[in-house]
């Protein structure tokens, strides 16, 4: 057959009323809106006709042209009405991956999140004397006894915990920190920054790897509202290090009269030493040393959603539910409902590697992860055939969001290096298929780790996929 001319080629574009009398352009009416399926084929003719003009030895037909012309508005059309937000395949190795959401929920939880959802709730309403209630009052009871403390809040972020702390008692006054804890938490927010805006004036004491309490004792004035400790849980100080103990920093507090604030970051309920991780200060090591309030988050070391909890004196915590912000910065009855479930865990002491998956995650053993990789990796080298080599390597996963940040567990990797295309090509149609992997010297890593059971079957179909991507040419002589 001739090649036609451009302007041969452009006659046989199918008009868009014939493509929606057509069942291929039924087929669009059934799934999508009538108008945006118009609208998608007139953009897609665009398109069309842009690559007919790049095509110069092409001879397409009538049909083959329709059904290209059915195909883009398709991909456009389901583009469009996908949801934005969804599950991804996180092959990562990172637990607690900030950019993936952090801290996957318990099943217990989900299905309270479930229920709670699709019912009215009593979120704001005493079912016993009928009258208008308090959302805090179904999380203060659970989080005293697991805490210690006198009484609790949740807000929504521990950004937001700090913000409030230092709005309430601080605005206007002096909180003393030292300079070695002055945080840089994720997305280039800083501990000063978040105290600038709560309108409190910083008091740097010490110096970035000593700090002692005497530095603390002659930076108090009748201007001092706040002593503050900040854990740094996103990076260590190593060498010639000393620092005040908590105890010893509540006593001051106590002696002068000034609350001491104690930002945890991370928050730990249990000793991470069970689990082969190096201990981190717990909530109750906190509040049993004298700290007057503690903050953590929800959705870190908790394994919960996201959330700031503070823990601590009573009459410290009434008068932050008295704050104007308190309004915005409160919680949902998703997050009250999915907090909730979660500290139930714990308050019933259950086996936290069975029923949270920040537990499970972390407590894998390195013979079971290389029994998973390398079945994993078998399966994937019948898929690929010749078009990748799979092989399985030793390697280490990361806790993530800022938590035990110069540690490391030992885990397994499925490493695969293309054949014939770069592995660059290949983690970018990996991501189209919602699937996230690390790349590494031409290769591509899953780490078994944090790669779900029942995932598995996803990456295998994604892997599929890639190996019978057929390129383009469809109107070739």
């Amino acid at each position: 057959m001739e090649n036609r001319t451009l302007q041969e080629r452009m006659r046989l574009l199918p008009a868009i009323d014939k493509i929606l009398s057509d069942p291929p352009g039924e087929a669009l009416i059934a799934a999508f809106p009538r108008t945006k399926v118009v609208e998608a084929l007139q953009e897609a003719q665009g398109k069309l006709r842009e690559e007919l003009k790049r095509e110069n030895g092409s001879c397409p037909t009538r049909e083959s042209l329709a059904a290209r012309l059915v195909e883009i508005a398709r991909s456009d059309l389901e583009s469009r009405f996908s949801l934005s937000l969804r599950p991804v395949v996180n092959g990562t190795g990172v637990i607690l991956h900030t950019n993936l959401g952090r801290a996957l929920l318990p099943p217990s939880v989900v299905q309270h999140l479930t229920e709670v959802s699709t019912h009215y709730t009593n979120l704001e309403l005493d079912l016993d004397s009928g009258e208008r209630g308090h959302r805090s009052s179904h999380l203060e009871g659970i989080l005293c006894d697991l805490t210690g403390a006198e009484s609790a809040l949740v807000v929504n972020n521990n950004a937001a915990a700090m913000y409030l702390i230092l709005d309430t008692f601080a605005r206007g006054k002096e909180v003393v920190i030292s300079r070695g804890e002055l945080v840089e938490i994720g997305g280039s927010f800083r501990i000063p920054d978040v105290l600038a805006k709560s309108g409190a004036r910083l008091v740097e004491v010490g110096a970035t790897n000593k700090t002692r309490l005497r530095d603390y004792e002659h930076a108090i004035t009748e201007n001092t509202a706040l002593l503050l400790k900040v854990h740094t849980s996103n990076y260590k100080i190593m060498g010639f290090v000393e620092t005040t103990s908590r105890e010893s920093l509540a006593a001051l507090g106590k002696e002068r009269g000034i609350p001491v604030v104690d930002d945890l970051g991370s928050g730990a309920l249990v000793d991470l030493s069970r689990y082969g991780l190096p201990r981190e200060p717990t909530v109750q090591e906190s509040i049993r040393s004298g700290m007057d309030l503690a903050a953590f988050s929800g959705d870190k070391l908790l394994g919960g959603p996201q959330a700031g909890i503070i823990a601590g004196r009573k009459s410290l915590v009434q008068e932050m539910e008295k704050n104007p912000m308190m309004r915005a910065l409160r919680v949902s009855k998703l997050v009250i409902a999915g907090l909730e479930s979660l500290l139930q865990i714990y308050l019933r002491e259950e086996d936290l590697t069975a029923a949270i998956p920040f537990y499970r995650m972390v407590s894998r053993t390195p013979s079971e992860l290389e029994e998973t990789a390398r079945a994993l990796a078998s399966r994937l080298q019948v898929v690929l055939g010749n078009e990748a080599s799979v092989s399985v390597l030793p390697g280490t996963s990361e806790i993530g969001a800022g938590s035990l940040p110069t540690e490391t567990l030992p885990t397994f990797l499925v490493a695969l290096a293309p054949t014939s295309q770069k592995e660059e090509h290949w983690a970018g149609l990996l991501r189209e298929q919602d699937i996230l992997v690390r790349r590494c010297q031409g290769e591509l890593l899953l780490d078994v780790r944090t790669i779900l059971q029942e995932e598995q079957p996803l990456v295998l179909q994604a892997f599929s996929r890639i190996a019978k991507e057929e390129g383009p040419g469809e109107w070739n002589c």
